[in-house]
């Protein structure tokens, strides 16, 4: 779904019906964290007129995923960089007989 700055009386053709419109709209969202029931009110949403079909706008879902990671305000761990320069091999001279 695409990303628009200014959803005011804007639709797009549904995809389930082909017939209807789905416009912006603010729903419940609800999903599981663990074995806790979150609930989100006034969520932003696509609807379509015809067939409600129900989508859940990917801009707001990425936020929200975010917010509830398990990492969410912790600081990021160190991550060590493999040394990327090689080590020059000495080799002996050979004895000349």
């Amino acid at each position: 779904m695409n990303v628009i700055k200014d959803h005011t009386n804007y639709t797009i053709p549904c995809n389930e019906c082909q017939a209807g419109q789905m416009h912006r709209t603010f729903l419940t969202y609800f999903t599981w964290l663990g074995d806790e029931l979150i609930t989100v009110p006034d969520f932003p949403a696509w609807v379509c007129d015809v067939c409600g079909k129900r989508e859940f706008d990917v801009h707001a879902l990425n936020q929200l995923s975010l917010l509830l990671s398990p990492t969410a305000g912790k600081p990021a761990a160190k991550t060590h960089r493999a040394s990327t320069r090689t080590k020059a091999k000495h080799t002996r001279p050979s004895k000349s007989e």
